[in-house]
């Protein structure tokens, strides 16, 4: 197959690294220094390049911000049979595009980051794809997924912002909070340097995924009931009461406890 790829940042160039190998592939990227370092493809700057390598499926690995626009940019160099794809980590606005533009569409989000993830093993890590997609899309991405020995999910468009804000945006904005109040000193504690490796890690990531995970329309409600609970935790905390504070370790066990 014929696969384009917009965006040569790290997820860009890891789908290029994956796709190389059973596929023709070319990368496309406004900035040519950003090609310097993707190999045994088609490198390509030039939208016009496109059209001659009549790609059947174009994968957008740009980042949320400028993933209609990347789309607009190359949409008038496809063939209308071409498969428009996106892996970004927010859907908003994807799905009216998609109807607007009329083309056969597969939307995924593979959720891990290659600064984070272990890209020799990803067992434990996941990925979304969306439920409205093109019946020949959601199979090639399904299988891509499958040899990668991801774990893969089905949601709708809808559905996959409301997870995302669930479980990333959560433990995103409780590290970041967490590692905001760090002082230059160490500190003894196992708890404390488990916490202080997670946040680490979270801030390894590239600060355009850690906004776009953040910006979720959902993610406001999910922080606000952060707050709700560090208020509750705090009076608990400042009347010294024993009996509430039994109460919320029960509810907070309960919680976490396993299905």
């Amino acid at each position: 197959m014929k696969i384009l790829i917009l965006g040569a940042g790290k997820m860009g160039s890891f789908f290029t690294d994956v796709l190389s190998f059973d596929h023709e592939v070319a990368i496309f990227d406004i900035d040519p220094k950003r090609l310097r370092f993707v190999y045994n493809v088609v490198r390509m700057s030039n939208p016009e390049e496109i059209r001659d390598f009549k790609p059947e499926i174009v994968i957008n690995a740009a980042t949320v911000k400028y993933t209609i626009q990347a789309f607009e940019m190359v949409l008038p160099y496809l063939d209308e049979d071409c498969i428009l794809s996106d892996i970004a980590s927010v859907k908003t606005g994807l799905k009216e595009f998609y109807k607007k533009t009329g083309r056969p569409f597969a939307s995924t989000h593979p959720m891990f980051g290659p600064t984070f993830a272990n890209l020799t093993d990803l067992s434990t890590q996941s990925a979304i794809v969306i439920s409205e997609s093109n019946h020949w899309g959601k199979i090639f991405f399904k299988d891509l997924y499958n040899s990668l020995k991801l774990n893969v999910f089905e949601y709708t468009f809808e559905e996959h912002d409301e997870t995302i804000a669930y479980s990333l945006s959560i433990p995103f904005a409780s590290t970041l909070v967490f590692a905001s109040v760090m002082k230059h000193q160490d500190a003894p504690g196992t708890t404390f340097k488990r916490h202080m490796n997670i946040a680490k890690g979270l801030l390894s990531e590239d600060d355009y995924l850690l906004t776009e995970i953040l910006f979720n329309p959902y993610t406001p409600a999910q922080v606000e009931s952060i707050r709700g609970e560090l208020k509750h935790l705090l009076e608990i905390i400042e009347k010294k009461d024993s009996a509430a504070m039994l109460s919320f370790l029960t509810k907070v066990r309960a919680n976490i406890a396993d299905k």
